[in-house]
């Protein structure tokens, strides 16, 4: 998937863990985990907006598109 998750990088600029973030933003470490290893199929706005407010960092600072690759014909 070309969007990648980067919420991992942020946790550790601000030695933050995983238990620490989701309490702080409101949801279960096992859908933060989800999240940021790239699996989930959708992020609520209110999460990122939560995300960045903790974080303290903007949405592109945890979300970046990187094109794919193209397939050998």
């Amino acid at each position: 998937m070309p969007v990648v998750v980067d919420i991992d990088v942020m946790m550790a600029r601000r030695k933050m863990s995983v238990g620490e973030l989701a309490e702080r933003i409101g949801i279960t470490p096992t859908n933060l985990a989800v999240l940021k290893n790239g699996r989930a199929k959708a992020v609520r706005f209110t999460t990122l907006d939560a995300l960045c407010e903790v974080l303290d960092c903007q949405p592109g600072d945890l979300l970046r598109w990187e094109a794919e690759e193209p397939a050998d014909a």
